[in-house]
């Protein structure tokens, strides 16, 4: 090569790094006061995200690898928060540094406490991203609330719960929560950010959470995908929990968690029903769970609302609960306009699938009202369970059964079967529950149901694969047990009545009907 064309390309490589080295839109936090020693660097961490919000078009602030400490952050418009690979961010384990108090949302209600690890109010064009590790260093906040509650009798009140009840005079909320609001110490979600739009985050590891961990509220297209959460046992740590949100999108995701993996929310009771904003438009697809007290969760603070949300090709293993829908009269909302398809679970503790409007067992009926919670618009289809402790649970009020759920192309291997309280149009179709226990599908208390091709791959000495008491206008059709069966259905119950039995085949069972004492003559057509 001519000495010329060295010499032009050298000149190109520094125009290049100049130009580079000038861009004040990437801001190395090592170059703006910040140190990767692991020492306390809130403020130049803060500067560089206020400076890289004021440049024209925004900028980032970048972290390379190293240890890096910090208290809360505020992020602004047009920043990203890039964390190399080999960078690890902690947050402080000083109290104070979470000062002075901010305006978030609280499981579901609204309050002045400490500010979230990550804050934001009314800003647009936030991402955090990258391969690096978040820390929330959680364990002294658990700690805390584990002092507050397994305290025996009366304790000081620390400097910041004295500062808690200064700045929220007048918080209301139903008795049932009294015991949550007395402890007067309410931890930060690592990320939670209130009436913000176009937030992305990308590839990071977050851990230790305080509290709940990716936490919008009131924000609108959200993307969330390829990041990790990893949080241990450990109170209320759930993983994202998008509130009275539009537009949320979250994929390929693993998650592993001391409470929920995903929880979709509203806000709580009076306070939720307040602001009426429902989460509506969320796509949760191509995610894994693993430890976590349910996989994908709707409620119990869903009084806002929720609709219009699909689940898709997740796989749940080891969570307590797989697909877990719950609320309790007070709370109100409607959620609506489930879909939830191509889902594997294995090794689930409790039910793999859960619809309960009476989570709250001491609550008494009423007349209907915007206290009133509505589940309707539910389909289940496509989904393999395996070490299963229940199949499901759907459970109603009195006032409002659950409404018009269908299950379609669903094979579990379970403890127990599906047990359905207060419902009201729910379908099976194509549906095998093979349990060890009990009969495969026990249907209380419902109403205009089908089953149509459910069965049990090892059907139980004695028992009945469908139990009913007190249905009503029901179709069983299309069914074949292949293998040797005792008893097909049981029924009882003086309202039980309009069950028809269409287009069976039961070479292979000894007693298609076994009739209880309150059942009357008429009620099954064969």
């Amino acid at each position: 090569m001519k000495i010329k064309h060295i010499l032009l390309l050298l000149c190109l490589i520094a125009g290049f790094n100049s130009a580079f080295a000038k861009n004040e839109g990437w801001i190395n936090i090592l170059n703006a006061g910040g140190n990767n020693k692991g020492i306390l660097c809130t403020k130049a961490i803060q500067g560089a995200i206020d400076k890289a919000s004021t440049n024209d078009g925004g900028g980032t602030v970048y972290f390379p690898a190293g240890n890096y400490l910090t208290g809360a952050l505020k992020l602004k418009s047009n920043i990203t928060i890039y964390l190399d690979a080999g960078a690890v961010l902690k947050f402080s384990e000083n109290f104070d540094d979470y000062l002075p108090y901010v305006e978030m949302r609280y499981e579901g209600i609204m309050m002045k406490t400490f500010s979230p690890l990550f804050y934001a109010k009314d800003a647009e064009n936030i991402s955090i991203k990258g391969r690096g590790v978040i820390d929330g260093q959680g364990k002294v906040w658990w700690n805390e609330v584990y002092r507050i509650e397994t305290a025996k009798g009366p304790i000081p009140l620390t400097k910041w719960q004295k500062m808690w009840d200064e700045q929220n005079p007048a918080i209301g909320y139903e008795p049932y929560y009294k015991r949550t609001m007395d402890k007067k110490f309410f931890r930060p979600s690592f990320f939670q950010v209130l009436n913000c739009k176009n937030i992305l985050i990308e590839g990071v590891t977050f851990q230790n959470s305080p509290f709940w961990t990716i936490n919008p509220e009131f924000c609108e297209n959200i993307t969330i995908t390829g990041i990790t959460i990893n949080n241990p046992h450990s109170p209320n740590t759930d993983g994202i929990n998008p509130s009275s949100c539009k537009n949320v999108h979250i994929s390929n995701c693993h998650i592993s968690v001391g409470d929920d993996c995903i929880t979709i929310k509203s806000g709580r009771d009076a306070d939720g029903r307040k602001y009426g904003v429902a989460t509506e438009n969320v796509t949760i697809t191509n995610c894994t769970m693993l430890s976590g007290h349910g996989g994908v969760v709707i409620g119990s603070e869903m009084s806002g609302g929720i609709k219009k949300i699909t689940i898709s090709n997740c796989v749940f293993d080891g969570t307590d609960r797989g697909i877990r829908l719950k609320s309790a009269r007070g709370r109100g909302g409607v959620v609506e306009d489930i879909r939830v398809d191509n889902i594997v679970m294995k090794n689930i503790k409790e039910n793999a699938i859960i619809m309960d409007l009476f989570y709250d067992k001491s609550s008494k009926e009423e007349p209907v009202s915007e206290r009133t919670p509505i589940f309707r618009n539910i389909h289940i289809s496509n989904l393999t369970g395996t070490d299963v402790k229940k199949a499901g649970s759907i459970v109603g009020i009195s006032e409002m059964p659950v409404q018009n759920i269908s299950f379609s192309n669903i094979n579990i291997q379970s403890e127990d079967g599906f047990t359905l309280n207060t419902t009201d149009n729910v379908e099976f179709h194509d549906v095998k529950v093979t349990t060890k226990m009990g009969a495969s599908f026990e249907i209380e208390n419902s109403t205009n149901l089908i089953l149509d091709n459910v069965a049990t791959m090892k059907p139980i000495a004695n028992t009945p694969l469908i139990k009913l008491t007190n249905v009503s206008n029901m179709m069983i059709n299309n069914n074949f047990p292949m293998f040797a069966t005792d008893i097909f259905l049981e029924a009882d119950g003086a309202k039980t009545k309009g069950i028809y039995l269409k287009n069976n085949v039961f070479n292979n069972v000894k007693k298609v009907v076994n009739k209880g004492a309150a059942l009357n003559a008429a009620a099954i057509v064969e």
